[in-house]
């Protein structure tokens, strides 16, 4: 026997089925394989090992008293290989996760938290997408993201957790846009929910509007309404120094509150739920400033 040889698993796969068929006939069924191979398999592992594993003689073949000890080996080895090839499938799974979430909260917001998590836990990929909440919802649903945070309007689609969002119509300090004709609306492009809101209540107000700028980009919208391209609609807690609140004395009406809400998949991964619960804590903090 040479001891320096190494336990081939195919060799292992082909032993284990004649024992357990007893037959290389059968054994080469199961395995997918020729006879002449399976045979060749196991006659190349008894020369590996120095004896002979098999009983050939008889109707059924069985396992000489070597060939049971080795059988027993055997079938340990390819249960180990077997569950490596899980756990390590498992572990990859693991160490992505992938989040969405409203540009507004990928800038300053909650980038600390990611950070320290990241920080934490080095082995694990966290993957960050922002961007419109309509893109990322339709992200969300198709599986393509573990966690995402959504605005929505309230009630929408339950979550994890929930915030409101209170808006305001808002101008440049310097500028009074409502008395244009027709007024300029600084948006994000279609399918932004503030864009469709700002639209459907200039259409009930009966006021003519156009698009000035179009972004989507929130710093870009942010911006152009201080510079004075228009009126938008925005997160109270993004008005600047240089904005200007309008209310219903400027001839707006009130906007009803929208809803933050962290969206998780059914089944999450350890990593993953100490993140959901992170961001909880994040978002708690931020939307009570």
């Amino acid at each position: 026997m040479n001891l320096n040889a190494t336990l081939d698993p195919v060799l292992l796969r082909s032993f284990i089925a004649v024992v357990d068929t007893g037959s290389f006939t059968r054994a080469a069924d199961s395995t997918h394989l020729t006879q002449s191979t399976v045979s060749q398999q196991v006659r190349k592992l008894e020369a590996q090992l120095g004896c002979e594993l098999l009983h050939r003689k008889g109707r059924y073949i069985t396992a000489t008293l070597e060939g049971e000890r080795v059988l027993s080996y055997a079938r340990r080895i390819l249960q180990l290989m077997n569950e490596a090839v899980v756990q390590t499938s498992i572990s990859l799974e693991q160490q992505k996760i992938r989040l969405g979430v409203p540009e507004d909260f990928a800038t300053h917001a909650i980038m600390p938290t990611l950070s320290a998590f990241s920080n934490e836990y080095p082995g694990i990929r966290l993957e960050v997408k922002s961007g419109l909440c309509s893109d990322i919802w339709r992200e969300f649903q198709r599986g393509d993201m573990d966690l995402a945070l959504v605005k929505q309007r309230q009630g929408s689609v339950p979550g994890l957790a929930c915030w409101p969002e209170p808006l305001c119509w808002i101008d440049s300090l310097h500028s009074n846009n409502l008395d244009s004709h027709p007024v300029p609306l600084v948006t994000f492009p279609i399918g932004g929910l503030y864009r469709s809101e700002m639209a459907h209540t200039f259409d009930r107000l009966g006021r003519n509007w156009r698009l000035a700028y179009v972004s989507t980009s929130l710093s870009g919208v942010c911006c152009a309404v201080e510079a004075g391209f228009g009126v938008s609609l925005l997160p109270r807690r993004l008005v600047t120094s240089q904005h200007r609140i309008l209310n219903e004395r400027d001839g707006l009406p009130p906007v009803p509150d929208l809803e933050l809400t962290l969206h998780a998949q059914d089944k999450l991964s350890a990593h993953s739920k100490i993140l959901a619960e992170r961001l909880i804590s994040a978002c708690n903090h931020i939307c009570r400033q």
